[in-house]
């Protein structure tokens, strides 16, 4: 008898296989179609039509073939297994800085990711990354427990001077030093009224990664659990993730405490962020 994962073999070692499997499940074909779209010789399409024919995957009704109910329920499952592997491999080499504390995040969310990592000799790509998802947005909301470089720190001060609303959750750390990077620019943005800084002191996954929301898109930053440098900016413009990272954000501010823009860099707010 033939095994289940030998079945799986069967369709995944002939891309024929999987490009008439695949035509078949958008809908009714011709032969002459199925050739053409999957580029098959006519002795070869005889024989993946037979094979399937064999396993009564597919009926014919003159020279039309479609996938019947047992068809259909095989191809859901193999592109699904095969979309899944698909995620799996985008995300393989960034799985240890992803989300284990924010409850909801699954990598489903972020199947269609924008993934920017540095690359050989050029590791800028992650802050690049960030430069644009906050170019030109309107609203930006987050949390994260590092300090972004300067160039991304700038960029979000001089985003809200120039109108963008920003909520965001620093943890005690991240917040003394983004203020140590530019007092005076970061206390004009801090008293602008379209700026809300929060602190807390227990973020989740805070030595691992941090949440950004623009616009139109979803994003996570993560760090290296050692050093807190920067090492991957993971974003997604899909309906599902954006709603996880807004309740996920909603919770997170609701548990911080607002910062007072004239207390920053006093001794309240050394007080207040422990």
């Amino acid at each position: 008898m033939v095994s289940p994962t030998e079945e799986i073999e069967f369709l995944a070692r002939s891309d024929h296989r999987v490009g008439v499997l695949e035509a078949l499940r958008d809908g009714p074909c011709v032969r002459s179609e199925l050739r053409s779209t999957t580029g098959a010789s006519a002795p070869t399409m005889s024989r993946v039509l037979g094979d399937f024919e064999e396993r009564r995957w597919i009926v014919r009704e003159g020279s039309t073939f479609e996938l019947n109910p047992l068809g259909e329920f095989v191809a859901d499952r193999f592109f699904d297994l095969r979309e899944g592997m698909a995620i799996e491999r985008k995300l393989r080499d960034v799985w240890q800085w992803l989300p284990r504390d924010m409850a909801g995040f699954s990598v489903e969310l972020f199947a269609d990711a924008v993934v920017s990592r540095p690359g050989p000799g050029y590791p800028y790509e992650p802050l690049e990354r960030l430069g644009h998802l906050l170019c030109g947005t309107e609203r930006m909301r987050g949390f994260d427990s590092v300090v972004h470089k300067s160039i991304n720190n700038e960029a979000v001060c001089r985003a809200v001077l120039d109108g963008m609303e920003l909520e965001y959750v620093y943890s005690p750390v991240a917040l003394e030093g983004t203020y140590a990077w530019n007092p005076e620019r970061v206390a004009a943005a801090a008293a602008h009224e379209n700026c809300t800084l929060y602190v807390h002191d227990a973020l989740p996954d805070g030595d691992r990664c941090g949440l950004g929301i623009v616009d139109d898109r979803t994003g996570i930053c993560c760090h290296d659990v050692e050093t807190g440098a920067l090492v991957c900016v993971i974003d997604t413009d899909a309906p599902e993730a954006r709603e996880w990272a807004i309740e996920t954000f909603e919770r997170v501010r609701a548990e911080a405490t607002t910062v007072d823009p004239r207390e920053l860099g006093t001794t309240e707010t050394a007080e207040l962020t422990g």
